[in-house]
């Protein structure tokens, strides 16, 4: 865990009573979700399964304001965007819906990771709010509840309640039986595992992952293939990692990610998130498996590129995407923690 980003998430609430503290991390995705059945309850089209980070927290304060005709939502010290805002209240809505109760609210939220950028801060960000706020309204739920309350926010912020790998099912039907199995939970793995994070553009996508998502599924003839090698691609990840095959998991996680990309490339009219940086950073990870160290590209809806490799060779890895000349920001995410919640006494 990266202490120094963690205390300075938390120091933005230092000296403050009132409203639980949620601190969540995001996580990326080695077998991608890509797709919904059901726009409204966020039910994906296929699982998926990611690795939670231990860098890039998003600390959330929710405290319950009474007197108030309207929640006020802050990012990083100021007023959150009217997108932002709107999105936070209406899944304040859904959590007061749950709770019974009808309390404005004030979120106020330190990220540390670039927003909007396909690093998976709607993740962070949407796990952290949903554990503090059903801790400021009095939802009693365990982990499970809490991972499908999360992914009503954002679909990837269920994961993000669990740290180390997560698996994401995505359940059977729609309504009430779709919602209650379409949850995340821990995956077993005996791998000692890192991903090392090219940041080749930190800020915010020309094309939102909803929009694209949507258009990509309407439009690509290559949408419903992907989709069922997913599943597949799924069983055989989750065998993998149990069985300490890094090699394997991380062939099909690279196989997985590049053919979401031929999806949103064959999209009409084309969806391209890859910059050409992404692609010399590809190059360089075939050179590095070619030169003996199993290293293998996942890039999530955005021109960032992941690698994962063993821990030992994490430092390798970065010294290879550190010669390129592109200008990128290179950072090495070991399996992080899961959501924690702190405070929430009334002063």
């Amino acid at each position: 865990m990266s202490f120094s980003e963690t205390a300075h998430s938390a120091a933005a609430f230092a000296g403050r009573r009132a409203g639980p503290v949620a601190i969540a991390y995001p996580n990326m995705a080695l077998v991608k979700y890509w797709g919904k059945r059901d726009e409204s309850l966020v039910l994906p089209v296929t699982g998926s399964l990611s690795m939670t980070l231990d860098i890039f927290p998003t600390t959330t304060r929710v405290t319950l304001r009474p007197r108030a005709a309207v929640d006020a939502v802050t990012l990083n010290g100021r007023d959150a965007s009217p997108q932002t805002r709107m999105r936070v209240e209406r899944f304040l809505d859904l959590v007061r819906d749950k709770a019974g109760r009808s309390e404005r609210a004030r979120v106020e939220t330190n990220n540390t990771i670039p927003t909007g950028a396909g690093l998976a801060s709607s993740a962070s960000g949407f796990a952290a709010l949903a554990a503090a706020a059903a801790k400021a309204y009095g939802i009693e739920s365990d982990a499970r509840a809490l991972s499908r309350l999360a992914r009503r926010g954002s679909g990837s912020a269920c994961r993000s309640i669990f740290g180390g790998f997560v698996t994401w099912h995505a359940g059977t039907g729609f309504g009430a039986a779709g919602d209650a199995s379409s949850y995340a939970e821990p995956s077993r793995y005996a791998v000692d595992a890192a991903l090392v994070i090219a940041i080749v553009d930190s800020g915010p996508k020309a094309l939102p992952s909803r929009t694209a998502m949507r258009l990509s599924m309407t439009s690509s003839p290559f949408y419903l293939p992907w989709a069922a090698a997913t599943r597949t691609d799924l069983e055989q990840v989750q065998a993998a990692l149990a069985a300490g095959d890094l090699v394997r998991a991380g062939g099909i996680a690279e196989h997985n990610a590049l053919g979401m990309h031929a999806v949103l490339l064959a999209s009409q009219p084309s969806i391209r998130y890859l910059a050409p940086q992404s692609l010399r950073i590809l190059d360089r990870v075939d050179r590095l498996r070619a030169a003996g160290i199993p290293a293998y590209a996942t890039i999530d809806a955005g021109p960032n590129v992941a690698v994962l490799c063993a821990r030992h060779h994490a430092a390798r890895v970065m010294v290879a995407l550190r010669e390129l000349d592109d200008p990128v920001s290179i950072r090495i995410a070991r399996p992080g923690p899961g959501v924690t919640v702190t405070g929430g006494d009334e002063p």
